[in-house]
């Protein structure tokens, strides 16, 4: 057993003030169904020069309305977007997750298509591969999806219950993983992330876990939360590891973003601090009327939620509402997908 997070089945300690560790930054988005915005955000992908590219899945009409990945900037810089509904090449129906190779080209799973595909950093259409089945190859409901330094893309097939390994053009290198909740089984698995030391970790949203193998796919340790201290883990959808070996973690289920330490000690908790984006408030500076009853709202009413974290959610603007993804830049950024608010909470590193 490795030494490091997930080295083995972990207690966890009392989170530190998030202030030690994180504080947040800012948040980019605005709900919009075209041009500058998102619309229900799956997932991101940082580029080395910053750009930022977001999968919108959007909403489920005959149109695709909405359905595209975005490009802008950490300071809201908007530039433009790519792709749109349908079945056609550089077309989408349920974007899941997007991902960058060592050559800046893009990667967009489609769990309704069953396929991945690509383009180049400007958002031109290269190709696509993927096949609907259970053979070796085949793919049911793609999700997760992350590269090794070699430019070996990782996989997470949904609803196959496996984890496969393809070369950037989509061949078959390996696969691991089978239905059920013991060690290195999964249920319905959705985020995934390859760590500095080439270890993947996996979020297991069914089995209310992370688990974590080795480059070959064998499995190392899980990690599910400790009851008893107030922390467990609920239908978690995303994950991401530091260089420290600090593990990162969009509880879905909890409406939470958290994070452990090498030893599995919880650094953060929190609902969500999220202010609002520089495209939010240009669009109230032009709409008057939108802005005076915004600033009459109770952004933060005191309701009888019963425990209901997303009820909650729903009513407090600030907090996380389908936490689903989460991603590191090289520069201690943490970037958090806030599906059901349609923007991105951004945290920086305290301590380097």
């Amino acid at each position: 057993m490795r030494a490091g997070p997930l080295a083995s089945k972990m207690n966890t300690g009392d989170a530190q003030a998030q202030g030690d560790f994180l504080r947040y930054s800012r948040t980019i988005g605005l709900q919009a169904m075209t041009g500058r915005g998102f619309q229900y955000p799956t997932d991101t992908a940082i580029a080395d020069d910053g750009r930022i590219y977001v999968a919108n899945r959007a909403g489920e009409g005959p149109e695709g309305e909405g359905v595209q990945v975005t490009m802008c900037g950490l300071d809201s810089e908007y530039f433009g977007t790519f792709g749109s509904g349908g079945a056609g090449d550089g077309q989408f129906i349920q974007m899941s997750a997007i991902a960058m190779d060592g050559g800046s080209r893009i990667y967009v799973s489609d769990e309704y298509l069953h396929r991945i595909s690509v383009f180049d950093p400007s958002g031109g259409f290269l190709s696509k591969w993927g096949e609907r089945g259970a053979a070796p190859g085949e793919l049911d409901g793609p999700c997760g999806m992350a590269f090794d330094q070699d430019d070996n893309l990782y996989v997470v097939d949904q609803r196959n219950n496996r984890v496969q390994k393809f070369d950037r053009d989509g061949r078959l290198l390996a696969s691991f993983g089978s239905r059920g909740s013991g060690d290195g089984e999964f249920d319905l698995p959705w985020g995934i992330t390859v760590a500095p030391d080439g270890d993947i970790y996996v979020a297991d949203w069914r089995n209310d876990r992370i688990q974590r193998f080795t480059p070959e796919g064998r499995f190392v340790a899980s990690h599910d939360g400790d009851a008893s201290r107030g922390d467990r883990l609920h239908r978690p959808a995303g994950v991401a590891v530091d260089r420290e070996g600090n593990t990162y973690v969009a509880d879905w289920g909890n409406d939470r973003f958290k994070v452990y330490d090498p030893s599995g000690g919880l650094l953060v908790s929190t609902r969500g601090e999220a202010t609002l984006s520089v495209w939010a408030e240009e669009f109230l500076e032009a709409n008057a009327e939108e802005a005076e009853a915004r600033a009459t709202a109770d952004l933060e009413p005191r309701l009888d939620y019963r425990g209901d974290t997303n009820e909650e959610s729903s009513y407090v603007e600030k907090y996380f509402w389908g936490p689903i993804s989460v991603e590191l830049d090289g520069d201690g950024r943490v970037y958090v997908v806030d599906c059901n608010r349609h923007r991105i909470q951004i945290y920086e590193r305290t301590k380097q």
